[in-house]
């Protein structure tokens, strides 16, 4: 493909060479091997610049290098240099035009916030194919192409691999993706050669700021902001206190939903619902639809996201019938994920992995006066150690009974980590046990439960290793309870 052709919707100049270069490949690492006469753009990482490579990777044969800021040792060399304000940015742009442009042969819709973008994702998905779409999928847990499934690095992929996967949708017959939007995604330009059709704000709380992430709040809002000048109609929670100012330039058509009276989409009559174990919650859709929905997940969260599904499936003309059915059937890999193992008491996975997602947790479940509400969890090593305070105390405050356990301790000592849980959880006056180890902590709130608890096993969700000292070794909770119940686990 030839460069020009590359550099379309690109300000560029060129510094040495010729755009009528033509390009056999577009590499952004370093790492990969370097084809003759390839195009490598420059990214600038927190751990690595490609820019110190381009003298290297021009020495291996590529033809074309696209930086943000001059290189050294290439004066002399036989490769064109094409210089952008931002190699992140234009590269966007480029994997959209390598690939054909993929976007425009799919309705794409992105669904940024700080919760509910996963479940939101599976439910849109499961609505549009009951009713007859071909729907791919992008998000935290996994890459869904008709019928393969590709585990995630990265809740939304670089621009280059983005396109690749749209690209492969459209090839497979797909009509639709439902795509989850991080805000360092949104940071970065990942999303960036192509119009979203619909963007979708489900929320914002304080997250993600963190070096290396984002500076503060103010900066974390601005990023998930950026979706509403990239897409062509915008779905907003109407009731979260931060949506205002989050539209802030917007230049998309804008609906709201909610349970607020201006909403435009509304849910009112919510009631609670637990039969045989089964948490959920029944509500009457109105305003721009008007029928009765189920949801067979707990709490008003759960209602938030299915309002927010079904506001996007009206666009696709999916009528109360097939948004019901789907609706009803609709389960996520670690998202208060049931597993079924006793009458007596109700076991549930969830990802809750900080104090924000804990407390919207509990708080909920609570809600269902469960006989106990029992907590096991743990937190990350390499992180900050006021998200483990929090927790404790989040946990000591709300649940009846904590366990304390290990999650992913990369490079940390699990009992280091534990101590700082116990110092927030020190702070109430909650019970709790302490056992490092995650399998024998399961085993234990399993062996110990009494008629009518309800526990929950957070921080994992959909994760099925542990990280220890920079490997991931294998570890799934359901399988862990499985293993344990065959093993001839006693359990009331």
């Amino acid at each position: 493909m030839r460069l020009l052709e590359l550099l379309d919707k690109v300000d560029y100049k060129c510094i040495q060479g010729s755009v009528d270069a033509e390009v056999s490949a577009v590499i952004y690492d370093s790492r990969k091997r370097i084809m003759p006469g390839c195009l490598f753009i420059c990214i600038e990482g927190t751990k690595f610049d490609g820019h110190g490579a381009a003298a290297s990777v021009a020495e291996a044969g590529a033809g074309v290098l696209l930086v943000s800021h001059p290189v050294e040792g290439v004066s002399e060399m036989d490769v064109t240099v094409i210089q952008v304000e931002d190699t992140r940015y234009a590269m966007a742009f480029i994997s959209a035009a390598w690939f054909g442009h993929p976007a425009e042969k799919l309705k794409v819709i992105g669904i940024t916030g700080t919760k509910g973008k996963t479940t939101t994702t599976y439910m849109v998905k499961s609505i549009l194919e009951n009713a007859g779409f071909r729907v791919g999928l992008v998000g935290t847990i996994e890459t869904i192409i008709g019928e393969e499934r590709i585990h995630s690095d990265n809740t939304t992929p670089e621009s280059w691999l983005l396109q690749e996967i749209f690209a492969r949708m459209a090839e497979a017959g797909l009509d639709t993706v439902v795509m989850e939007v991080s805000s360092q995604a949104l940071k970065l330009h990942r999303t960036q050669g192509f119009v979203f059709d619909y963007g979708i704000f489900t929320n914002l709380e304080p997250d993600h700021i963190a070096p290396g992430e984002h500076a503060d709040f103010e900066e974390y809002m601005a990023c998930k902001g950026r979706l509403f000048r990239q897409c062509r109609v915008g779905i907003v929670n109407g009731d979260d206190i931060h949506t205002e100012k989050l539209l802030q330039g917007h230049t998309c058509e804008l609906e709201t939903y909610g349970t607020g009276e201006n909403c435009m989409l509304r849910a009112d009559g919510l009631e609670l619902v637990q039969n045989q174990g089964e948490l959920g919650v029944n509500f009457h859709v109105t305003g721009l639809m008007d029928f009765h929905a189920h949801m067979p997940a707990p709490g008003r969260f759960s209602v938030y996201n299915a309002l927010c599904a079904i506001a996007i499936c009206r666009h696709f003309q999916v009528g109360a019938a097939d948004i019901r059915t789907a609706l009803s059937g609709v389960h996520v890999k670690g998202r208060i994920e049931r597993v079924r193992i006793s009458d007596k008491f109700t076991l549930l996975i969830d990802y809750a992995h900080n104090a924000m997602a804990l407390e919207s947790l509990l708080s909920t479940l609570k809600e269902y006066r469960p006989g106990r509400l029992v907590c096991l969890f743990g937190c990350g090593g390499n992180r900050s150690r006021q998200r483990r305070f929090e927790m404790g105390e989040v946990s000591g405050r709300l649940a009846d009974f904590t366990v304390i356990t290990s999650d992913n301790p990369r490079f940390e000592e699990p009992r280091n980590i534990i101590e700082d849980i116990k110092k927030g959880i020190g702070k109430t006056s909650g019970k709790y046990v302490e056992i490092c180890d995650r399998r024998e902590a399961i085993a234990y709130v399993i062996s110990h439960a009494e008629e009518g608890d309800l526990i929950v096993l957070a921080g994992k969700g959909h994760e099925d290793y542990q990280e220890i000292r920079g490997v991931k070794y294998p570890m799934d909770e359901r399988v862990i309870i499985r293993e344990l119940l065959d093993q001839g686990l006693e359990h009331i």
